[in-house]
């Protein structure tokens, strides 16, 4: 599912009236933090993965 421009200037319309001016540039780096911690855990699993598969062709 693709967000459009459109979609993304109501969510962020709706943000603002929700949240106010003011919270919106601490609930970004609140989500960036939380998406950097989520694709990190990903990378972990994925790289365990790879390294489980790769010794089990080895043996």
């Amino acid at each position: 599912m693709k967000l459009g421009a459109w979609e993304l200037v109501l969510i962020l319309g709706i943000a603002l009236v929700i949240f106010g001016p003011a919270k919106l540039p601490e609930l970004g780096q609140s989500m960036g933090k939380a998406i950097r911690e989520f694709k990190g855990q990903v990378n972990k699993v994925t790289d365990d993965i790879k390294d489980d598969s790769d010794d089990k062709k080895e043996d």
